[in-house]
């Protein structure tokens, strides 16, 4: 739409989100997610939900296209769906790599040397990350899981440090953060102990209860954000995640 001086309109958000969740193994990312309405759940090569959890499903995507078709499929059909669930987007990326490879006669997203291949992947996550927003604009909200990798972060304020962050190339792992309205880092609330072994010297250990809890601040041990204005963190219980999450989403209530 073409931007009118003389005709102003709300910049009020009602949209369904784009959202990342991603964690530990078995913290409950897809379980989570499914939670969300209506979901339509599009697995890569190697995934599945959780023993109970039941969705609709195309079947498992085995190339970009078919991901792109489902996208296509959900924007132009009538059907009942509210959110489109892709797990996962570290299963995503080799179908990216491979798309890209076929566009420029590669053997490997290496062939082109010195990084060059991942940057001509940004166009191809360009492509699919078009498809979700469309998505977004016509109603239906976007999840997408992923796993986490501890990688090294250089501060320009402090001395390195390690910390969790989404299992992607780090070139389409900021442009999936950039598109999305939340990233929830999943991870199992834990606290340091301390315990004396002797000679008035002291270890510390980690204890954990079991409760889970999605963070939507970033801190210096994980990525996170939020648009919304939501808490730092909220705890998850299985079944009562989404209606948690609800209450600071927009137009959640409808």
């Amino acid at each position: 739409m073409a931007i009118s001086l003389g005709s102003l309109t709300s910049t009020r958000n009602t949209k369904p989100p784009i959202g990342v969740l991603y964690g530990i193994h078995g913290v409950g990312k897809t379980r989570l997610a499914s939670e969300f309405p209506d979901p339509y759940y599009l697995p890569t090569i190697g995934e599945e939900p959780p023993e109970g959890v039941e969705m609709p499903s195309p079947g498992t995507a085995e190339s970009l296209d078919e991901v792109l078709d489902v996208i296509q499929w959900l924007l132009t059909e009538e059907h009942d769906r509210k959110t489109l669930i892709v797990d996962s987007l570290d299963g995503l990326e080799p179908l990216v790599w491979a798309h890209t490879c076929g566009q420029n006669g590669w053997n490997s997203i290496e062939d082109a040397g010195f990084g060059k291949g991942y940057v001509a992947a940004d166009a191809v996550w360009r492509e699919f990350i078009g498809g979700v927003q469309a998505l977004r604009d016509s109603g239906v909200g976007v999840i997408l899981i992923a796993h986490t990798e501890i990688t090294r972060f250089d501060s320009p304020t402090s001395d390195p440090y390690s910390r969790y962050g989404i299992k992607l190339h780090k070139r389409a792992s900021a442009l999936i953060q950039e598109a999305a309205q939340f990233v929830g880092f999943m991870n199992f609330r834990h606290s340091l102990k301390e315990k004396e072994v002797g000679f008035n010297k002291k270890v510390s250990h980690a204890e954990g209860s079991g409760e889970r809890q999605v963070h939507l601040e970033e801190r210096p041990g994980f990525l996170a954000k939020s648009r919304y204005e939501t808490p730092a963190s909220l705890s998850y219980k299985v079944g009562q995640g989404y209606a948690a999450l609800a209450k600071f989403l927009p137009g959640a209530e409808n």
